[in-house]
């Protein structure tokens, strides 16, 4: 609980990408993270990692005094990012059956012609 005037320690978004890094892609352990950081609560480090999974990068963003229309606004446009790359994957996708349904009935043009 928190005491009056008491001053909280804040970290930076790079330093919070860090050490998420070095928990995903090095497997180092929270205590290795917080020991080399110097990040003094010991719980922080697993409450990065599940705003991370929940929400990616933009959940260590600092939302204090944030709007909310903003906040819904930035998870509308990144749902219209991760939509917009399945659908150029489906597309890319559809232009290969295509051009191979292309191929394969004008092979059969040619081999019925003869």
């Amino acid at each position: 609980m928190a005491i009056k005037g008491q001053k909280f320690k804040t970290y930076s978004e790079k330093l919070k990408l860090e050490a998420i890094r070095l928990h995903v892609e090095e497997k180092w352990t929270y205590r290795q993270i917080n020991d080399h950081l110097g990040i003094q609560d010991q719980g922080r480090m697993k409450r990065w990692m599940r705003k991370y999974r929940e929400k990616g990068e933009f959940g260590l963003l600092d939302q204090r005094g944030r709007r909310k229309e903003y906040l819904d606004q930035e998870r509308y446009v990144q749902q219209l990012k991760r939509e917009n790359a399945m659908l150029k994957k489906c597309l890319e996708i559809w232009m290969r059956e295509g051009k191979n349904s292309v191929s394969s009935s004008l092979n059969k043009q040619r081999t019925s012609a003869k």
